[in-house]
């Protein structure tokens, strides 16, 4: 039983550590979310095909923001026009759009 304890510990505290992340600049992050605007900052825009309701991203939970970018950069999220804008973004942009978006109202 030992034997298997300690390496399923070992994994469940470096999974529960996480990725180090850098600390997100809300001002950085103001000014790179800026060509997001284009359908984020438009209330209750519809984009054209497909036909999809742009969420408002303003205020929501910087953990959450993070881990969206993130899973439209690598593809695990779908959205096409989300993957392209996400796939350009470094991981410190990331981090400054979601501290900014967070603190947003």
């Amino acid at each position: 039983m030992r034997s298997v304890f300690i390496p399923l510990l070992a994994i469940g505290l470096a999974v529960a550590s996480g990725p180090s992340s850098a600390a997100g600049d809300a001002e950085q992050g103001k000014k790179k979310f800026y060509t997001c605007t284009g359908c984020h900052g438009i209330a209750g825009y519809k984009n054209a095909y497909p036909n999809y309701s742009v969420p408002k991203v303003g205020g929501q939970n910087e953990a959450y923001l993070v881990a969206s970018l993130n899973a439209y950069k690598t593809g695990e999220r779908k959205h096409p026009t989300m993957r392209a804008q996400a796939q350009s973004l470094t991981d410190q942009d990331i981090a400054d759009i979601s501290a900014f978006l967070a603190a947003a109202k």
